[in-house]
């Protein structure tokens, strides 16, 4: 690399978002450290200790990345289909060599380490994704493209769902806002949020009742539009369609969904109550977070955290260390700083002259936000508890990489996007 080329490579990488990256980090091992402490064993550098593993994580990662910006920009394009086709053949191998942990067969061992494919799959996804927009431009109102869009997002949803991890699955419901960014009809995604909306009315009222609901609405929608055929239609056809995803939504939840998935769900939605049991990890958690107030106990200081009374504390509900032993304001200053990612990601994106640069982008960020929203969601007892790893801040390699790497291939895309077209 020449003196004129390594000035454009500092000059052009976002170093903001990268110290952004290297502080979400940095939180995640304090708080993974006080998680598990123990004054007895308190070596900050026990490399056999979670808080030892992840720095190890956090060193591989920061090369990881760093060795992303010292690629090609183009090689993420021309070599798409190949990263996405190695993502969907890691998660077949998990499903026959895998290790079950947690009911999940989602993790290939490799000696004292665990692979997570699914973790991996969302970039490789992310980058298929923009692959086939960019390449062919496909107009997202028809219906081919629209086709072709899904099977490369429900392809390793399939996939994963066979392991079965339901809370991995879900995050790839996230593409759906960039291929609406991209032109994909607005009314597909108020079909998609009514049928959210259809699948937690199912759990709540008798099925007569919300069938003829249904009907009385539809029968009034066809009474005011009776002059004119084509809609009196469509509305009958959402009208039938609506009843019979009622019965599929029943079968899904109830012999799809793992018991203990359904009975999160229905905790969440007031429909059971158990305190020592599913709804343990949970109450805990909200003790934990009520517990720190405005300031914290302290570092090292919060009981919650110190005695072990969260299950899961350093993955699934590292947020309830950051609000018992850093109060509202730690709390504060954490979403802040994702708030500033994604925002920043998003006018990053918007500046792109590749159409690839920005689904990747957009794509990128969906899946953060969705990681957050769902995890810190969990943790205050508003969201199901599905499993999903609070990004750069929960322990775990899989989870810290896929995301090291899925957001240094757009800071590596965006340094290049004068000549990356």
């Amino acid at each position: 690399m020449n003196q004129q080329q390594s000035n454009r490579f500092f000059f052009n990488v976002d170093w903001v978002t990268i110290l952004i990256y290297i502080a979400l980090c940095a939180v995640g091992f304090v708080n993974i450290y006080a998680s598990i402490y123990n004054p007895e064993k308190s070596d900050l550098f026990n490399f056999s200790s979670n808080y030892g593993k992840q720095l190890i994580y956090i060193g591989t990662g920061l090369i990881l990345g760093f060795s992303i910006l010292l690629m090609d920009a183009k090689f993420f394009s021309i070599f798409a289909p190949v990263i996405y086709g190695i993502t969907m053949f890691l998660l077949l191998v998990v499903l026959v060599v895998g290790r079950n942990v947690g009911g999940n067969q989602a993790w290939i061992p490799l000696g004292s380490f665990r692979i997570q494919p699914s973790e991996f799959a969302k970039f490789g996804t992310a980058l298929m994704l923009a692959r086939y927009i960019s390449s062919f431009n496909p107009k997202l109102t028809n219906l081919k493209p629209i086709l072709i869009a899904a099977t490369i997002i429900l392809l390793p949803m399939a996939l994963i769902m066979l392991q079965p991890d339901a809370g991995s699955t879900l995050v790839f419901l996230s593409f759906m806002f960039p291929l609406y960014r991209e032109g994909l009809p607005g009314y597909l995604l108020v079909i998609f949020w009514g049928a959210v909306v259809l699948f937690i009315l199912n759990l709540y009222l008798q099925p007569v009742i919300l069938i003829s609901s249904i009907l009385i609405l539809g029968g009034l929608f066809v009474y005011f539009n009776r002059k004119k055929m084509q809609r009196m239609i469509m509305i009958t056809v959402i009208t039938i369609s609506a009843i019979g995803y009622l019965f599929v939504a029943k079968i899904l939840f109830e012999k799809v969904l793992q018991p203990h998935q359904r009975t999160r769900i229905e905790l969440i939605l007031g429909l059971k109550t158990d305190p020592k049991g599913a709804g343990y990890n949970v109450n805990q958690s909200k003790i934990a977070i009520g517990s720190g107030q405005v300031l914290g106990r302290g570092f090292l200081l919060g009981t919650q955290t110190k005695y072990g009374y969260v299950p899961e504390q350093s993955t699934d509900f590292i947020f309830s260390t950051i609000g018992e032993e850093w109060g509202f304001a730690g709390c504060f200053v954490v979403i802040g700083l994702y708030v500033f990612l994604l925002v920043r990601v998003v006018n990053i994106a918007e500046r792109q002259r590749s159409v690839f640069s920005r689904v990747y982008g957009y794509s990128m960020a969906c899946i953060i936000f969705f990681h957050v929203f769902i995890n810190i969601g969990m943790a205050i007892g508003l969201m199901p508890v599905i499993g999903i790893p609070l990004p750069l801040i929960s322990y775990g390699g899989s989870s810290l990489w896929s995301f090291t790497v899925l957001i240094f291939i757009f800071l590596k895309l965006d340094s290049n996007r004068m000549g990356f077209i």
